[in-house]
């Protein structure tokens, strides 16, 4: 029986996201193994109202000192690998890889490597504002050879919106799902050949059926890429 090593979690970023990651975890593993088998997992999960706070006051030097310090604890706790369940999060990465010795799975290079599977160069990111119109995620990305567009200044603000006011407390609406699936129609027409869904909460509201172009679930891809790794 292979060994599974253990995966730390950074999670509650928000904590609806952060299930799907539980899940997804554990489903790849039964189908990987069958039986009663699931995945080695250490969760450490944050009041997401204290991290939405330094956010929003571009305080991310704080933000990174805090979740630094959670994956210290992950490791010292037995993790042999680490993820963190939030896109925008992957902003303070380099302080986390820094304060610790075991692999850090980046989120953009998995989702990267699906695109260029794809055989797609040219690819739409909707996220939270800070991943559309920060540098750190897009430049991550185009390392790999990708052509980034992200929505007009008006569509990135209602995505945003979406986000933070509905998808991370839980709701779910019929008509955030339309207007998101137009504003990747105009990225469609902008020439993107496919659209990452670049944040985890994006996933519980836009499926394949939502959108007029191929998608990239980043929470999936980031998980499969974990549970490859776990077993390697």
């Amino acid at each position: 029986m292979p060994r599974q090593k253990m995966i730390g979690l950074f999670g509650g970023m928000s904590w609806e996201s952060t299930a799907a990651y539980y899940r997804l975890a554990n489903e790849l593993v039964r189908e990987r193994l069958g039986g009663l088998h699931s995945a080695r997992l250490l969760l450490a999960s944050v009041d997401f109202a204290e991290i939405e706070q330094l956010q929003s006051r571009g305080e991310w030097d704080a933000a990174g000192a805090l979740l630094a310090e959670i994956a210290q604890s992950l490791e010292a706790g037995g993790a042999e690998l680490l993820i963190l369940c939030t896109n925008t999060m992957h902003k303070v990465a380099p302080a986390i890889e820094a304060a610790t010795s075991i692999p850090f799975l980046h989120l953009a290079d998995a989702t990267a490597a699906a695109v260029r599977a794809a055989g797609i160069t040219r690819v739409g990111l909707l996220g939270t504002a800070f991943t559309m119109e920060q540098s750190f995620y897009r430049d991550r990305l185009e390392s790999h050879g990708l052509e980034v567009l992200v929505p007009s200044a008006a569509d990135r603000a209602e995505v945003h919106r979406v986000i933070y006011d509905e998808l991370c407390q839980g709701q779910l609406l019929e008509a955030s799902r339309r207007a998101v699936g137009a504003i990747i129609g105009h990225l469609g027409d902008e020439g993107a050949a496919g659209v990452i869904l670049g944040c985890t909460e994006i996933e519980l509201l836009i499926g394949p059926a939502d959108s007029p172009l191929p998608t990239f679930a980043t929470t999936r891809l980031h998980v499969e890429a974990a549970i490859d790794a776990a077993f390697a």
